[in-house]
């Protein structure tokens, strides 16, 4: 496969871009951690799942990480936007795809780091995976293939904004998502209304799979629905993206 030469360097660009802002990527990397933790020792002992809390909600909480990169890149897409440096990308020849994809492959590395950190905590307070190498993988890949959708989604919303503070605020209903799932508690326990939206959004199958992916557990048919949800999210997010790209840069 032939990777764009100048989406990896404007990868290297969005990551050197997270390096110098220390208190946004701390704050990316931390506040998931904490969610977990409050989770885990404020809520957990209320809560039913019929296993460990922690077993139970680590597979959101990697999901929650997603939501939050997904947030800064919406937020650094606006801010290309905005301060001109669009126009030098374009005077080299560099087309709106390769800018935003380094944007996302960007978004996807902070958030493997992030991810990482909120397993390496999860293992640090009793999260024990059953899950095998090749299994294993399997989830790292379902993993990561959600966060290249969401990413793309989030480029989406940056370009759609007007500013950076805007960017930001559209992107609370990526971080919102997991809360109306199968990420915090069973869905069976919320009130009966809420239970279409919950069963049938994108971030249920995903959560669903990884926790089975995790735990070694059947996962029925949970992995090709959120395959299939990540990429039919991916196809419309690019094809909107480059579609708004040129429009706002003519």
């Amino acid at each position: 496969m032939n990777v764009n030469p100048s989406a990896l360097a404007l990868a290297g660009r969005s990551l050197r871009i997270s390096s110098r802002q220390p208190d946004a990527l701390i704050t990316a990397l931390m506040l998931p951690v904490m969610l977990m933790l409050i989770f885990v020792y404020f809520f957990g002992g209320a809560i039913d799942t019929g296993t460990e809390y922690v077993t139970y909600v680590v597979p959101g909480a990697m999901l929650l990480c997603a939501g939050f990169g997904a947030a800064s890149t919406a937020v650094s897409v606006a801010d290309d936007m905005k301060n001109g440096v669009i126009d030098r990308f374009r005077s080299l020849d560099i087309g709106g795809i390769p800018i935003l994809a380094g944007h996302v492959a960007a978004s996807v590395l902070r958030n493997l780091l992030s991810t990482a950190l909120v397993l390496a905590v999860a293992l640090a307070i009793g999260f024990r995976p059953q899950a095998g190498p090749l299994t294993f993988l399997a989830a790292a890949a379902l993993l990561v293939t959600y966060i290249t959708a969401i990413s793309w989604l989030a480029a989406v919303l940056g370009l759609l904004a007007k500013s950076p503070e805007a960017a930001g605020g559209f992107t609370f209903l990526m971080m919102f998502l997991p809360y109306p799932s199968s990420a915090f508690v069973p869905i069976d326990t919320m009130p009966g209304w809420l239970h279409g939206f919950a069963d049938h959004q994108p971030l249920t199958p995903v959560i669903e799979s990884l926790r089975a992916l995790l735990l070694d557990q059947p996962a029925g048919d949970a992995p090709w629905v959120a395959l299939t949800w990540c990429a039919a999210i991916t196809t419309l997010a690019v094809t909107l993206a480059a579609t708004l790209f040129n429009t706002r840069t003519r």
